[in-house]
Order: structure tokens, then C-alpha cells, then sequence
């Protein structure tokens, strides 16, 4: 059965951050902090998720989605990241899951989506190798609860993002600017994904993936300078964090001058334990070109010619093909099916004066993108799955809730939920699918 779901993450939608046992999180401190979020904004209420919930699974079953991906927050489950369980936190997940199957949805839980729980980043966080094995222990906890229903799990969301922005250039929790320093917190976010595939599978999962978001990499032109910055751009984003998984070892990390010191023996073993599926979140291709100072190999060139999002990102379907095909080439049989976990784009979403929200430019990016997914299956690549991203406007990081990505349309001050008319398309497309097949 081919998945077709929407997702959310747990600290932009549940809110309630203070409620039934739930410790804090590195984004509850960040956020808090002054000048770390636009406005000021906080995840502290979201969308209400936690409460508002049933009404939630509504609109995935007016949708027609027959899969859902949501994460669980560590936090709320193990409040110091170790120690003693808060059922109160677990129960709220076996309620979501029981209610999913119920609606004919399929729960697919990713178990961190970057909300550490703060006393684990205290003592170091990703930096520490201790971490690894906090991660490990707290999947066990959840797949004790839920794996007897639920039988696709994810565990890591975007490691890459993780490291590069909240340990290497500070934009989001925890916040530090380390630059390649921060390439331990990579290791010990795959080691933990290693260890968490182990203890989901002795929990009883049946399925494991782990999502990477990918980016095609254009060099900005073919002198040899921009073509050696964008293959070391293309190291550090994409095969840092495939390579290890998916053939049990590094990419040549010479550009950054490290010396892997924080690799031990049996790691790379451990963090290639195979995975059922490899979960791709894709938004935009990247242009590369030769550095302009010290500081990394590469630097940022624009993509111009394309529409862009409400973020500035430029608009490129066919880069979801070109980054499948390119995976299926680079990979081979080592490569896993496919489950686009994340695809969706951000814009300036206004009701109009009958309430109704016409994201026309939003039902042309996921028409172009299934079309693109389309082509790479046709091509070869063993896709099994597409989540929109995302349900709901929700708390988007450090930008706050001012950038909308929902098919859903949110009103904050009211928590009004409001289907976009690219809801409704998304509705008639799963439905025409299901007419298909």
C-alpha cells in the first residue's frame, strides 16, 4: 500500500508545554530567549494540538490521508530525557494512535524531531556520546507502548538541519555557533539512530526508517573552485548523513579538517543496522560556489529563474527527481524504498472576505512535485509514500508563525482551523488515486 499522508512536528503543533508531566525542551529555552525567535513567538500554545487533537484527525479523515506522520516529544514522555517515565506523556500517544487506526490512519511516528529535552542538552547534548544512548532507551519506552499498533517508525527528522543549525550556526535550539566543530553532534545523532533501530526492533517494530533532508547540488558554474566547494557542500549536507547508514561508512571529510576523533570501533557498524526505508524531505535544490573566506569550503549562490515561496526558496520540481534518480545512482542496491516524508512550500496565506484561503501557488507546487515523484518512479526509484508538509500552519522555528505551510489554515488568536483550497485539491487527488488503483 502506497502511503499517502500529511505530517507535523510536535513542538509547532501540541502546545500544552507545561501540562500532564512534560519536561522542557532546548526549544522551550530558546525560544524564550529574547532576540532567538522572530516577534518573540513561542511554541508554547502552537495549535493547540494536545487538546485539539480529535478535531485534527477530522481533517486528515475529510482529507483521505490513509497515514499520518507526527512525532512524539521526548520531553513529554521522559521529562530529563532519562530516568523516570511519564506515563501521563505516553498516554497521550496511545490515545492519538488508538483514534488514527480508528479513522483508517496509519500512525507513523518519528521519535525526534529536535525538541532535546533540556537537562540532556545541559550536560552536552548531541555533542555528548551519552545522548546516543539516552535516545536508544527512550525508543525502547515508546515501542514498549505502541509497536504492538504501530509498525513504521522513524526515528531521526533531518539530522543535517539539527547539526547545522543549532549546533554550527546557531539559528535554532540549542542555539551554539560551532561551525565544523559542531560535526560531533552529527555522529552522535547517527549513533543514536543506529542504537534506536536496534531497540525498536527488539521492541517489536517491524519497520525502521530514518529521514534525511536532501538537496540537489548545483555548482554555480563548472570552473574547477565551484565544483570542488559544491561537491564538499554535497558531503556535508547529503552523504554525511546517508553514507554512514546506507554503506557503513564516511564520505572523504578532508574539506573540513577533521579528524574523526569522536569515532569509535563498532559505531559505524551499529549506525548502519539496516533501515526499512530511507525518508527524504525535500523543499529546493542548493547552488554552490567557491568559499569567499576561510570559514567553510563552499558558499551560497542563488537560484534564480524560478518562482520562489513565501521563504525565498526557489520553486523546483523537477529537483525531486533529480535528487531520487541521483540517490538511486549513487546508492544502488544499497538503497532502500523511499518515503517522501516531507514536501510542501510556504506562503502568504490570507482569508479572503468569505473565509476562504485560494493557495493557488501551493496547489501548483505539489502538482508539479507528485509529477516529478511520478517521473523518478517511472525512472526506476522505489518510492512507497508522499507526506505533504504540512496539516496545519503551525510555530515554524525561529520564524515563528510567520511563515504558513498548512493545508490548513490556522487563525492563532482562535485556533479556527480553515481547509485552503489546496486541501480540497489534495482531497481530489487521493481520491482519484484510490479511484485507480
Amino acid at each position: 500500500m502506497f502511503l499517502w499522508g500529511t505530517a507535523t512536528a510536535a513542538y509547532q503543533i501540541e502546545g500544552a508545554v507545561r501540562e500532564d508531566g512534560r519536561g522542557v525542551s532546548i526549544w522551550d529555552a530558546f525560544a524564550h530567549e529574547p532576540g532567538r525567535t522572530r516577534d518573540g513567538h513561542t511554541g508554547d500554545v502552537a495549535c493547540d494540538h494536545y487538546h485539539r487533537w480529535r478535531e485534527d484527525i477530522a481533517l486528515m479523515s475529510g482529507l483521505g490521508v490513509n497515514a499520518y506522520r507526527f512525532s512524539i516529544a521526548w520531553p513529554r514522555v521522559l521529562p530529563t530525557g532519562t530516568g523516570e517515565v511519564n506515563d501521563r506523556g505516553l498516554d497521550f500517544y496511545d490515545r492519538l494512535a488508538d483514534a488514527l487506526l480508528a479513522a483508517g490512519i496509519q500512525p507513523v511516528p518519528t521519535l525526534f524531531h529536535w525538541d532535546l529535552p533540556q537537562a540532556l542538552e545541559d550536560r552536552g547534548g548531541w555533542l555528548n556520546r551519552d545522548t546516543a544512548a539516552a535516545f536508544a532507551d527512550y525508543a525502547a519506552t515508546v515501542a514498549a507502548r505502541l509497536a504492538d499498533r504501530v509498525p513504521l517508525w522513524i526515528t531521526l527528522n533531518e539530522p543535517f538541519v539539527h547539526m547545522a543549525y543549532g549546533y554550527a550556526m546557531g539559528i535554532h535550539a540549542p542555539g551554539r555557533l560551532m561551525l565544523t566543530d559542531a560535526l560531533p553532534a552529527a555522529h552522535h545523532q547517527l549513533l543514536g539512530h543506529g542504537l534506536a533501530v536496534q531497540a525498536l526492533r527488539s521492541a517489536g517494530a517491524s519497520q525502521v526508517a530514518l529521514t534525511n533532508n536532501c538537496t540537489p547540488v548545483w555548482p554555480a558554474s563548472q570552473e574547477e573552485p565551484d565544483l570542488r566547494a559544491a561537491d564538499a557542500y554535497d558531503i556535508l549536507h547529503n552523504r554525511l548523513f546517508n553514507d554512514p547508514v546506507l554503506l557503513g561508512k564516511y564520505p572523504d571529510l578532508s574539506a573540513y579538517a577533521t579528524e574523526l576523533d569522536f569515532l569509535r570501533d563498532g559505531d559505524l557498524a551499529t549506525i548502519s543496522t539496516p533501515v526499512d526505508a530511507l525518508g527524504i524531505n525535500y523543499y529546493n535544490p542548493t547552488r554552490i560556489a567557491a568559499p569567499t573566506d576561510d570559514a567553510l569550503p563552499f558558499t551560497d549562490a542563488s537560484i534564480t529563474g524560478h518562482p520562489t515561496t513565501a521563504f525565498g526558496w526557489p520553486v523546483v520540481p523537477d529537483g525531486l527527481r533529480e535528487l531520487l534518480t541521483g540517490l538511486k545512482s549513487r546508492y544502488g542496491a544499497a538503497l532502500p524504498p523511499i518515503l517522501i516524508t516531507e514536501n510542501g512550500c510556504s506562503q502568504d496565506d490570507v482569508p479572503q472576505e468569505d473565509g476562504t484561503i485560494d493557495d493557488t501557488a501551493r496547489i501548483a507546487f505539489l502538482d508539479g512535485h507528485l509529477g516529478a515523484m511520478r517521473r523518478a518512479m517511472a525512472e526506476g526509484v522505489d518510492v512507497r509514500g508522499y507526506f505533504a508538509w504540512s496539516l496545519l500552519d503551525n510555530f515554524e522555528w525561529a520564524e515563528g508563525y510567520h511563515q504558513r505551510f498548512g493545508l490548513v489554515h490556522v487563525d492563532f488568536a482562535t485556533q479556527r482551523r480553515t481547509p485552503k483550497r489546496s486541501y480540497h485539491w489534495f482531497r481530489d487527488h487521493l481520491a482519484r488515486q484510490n479511484t485507480e488503483t
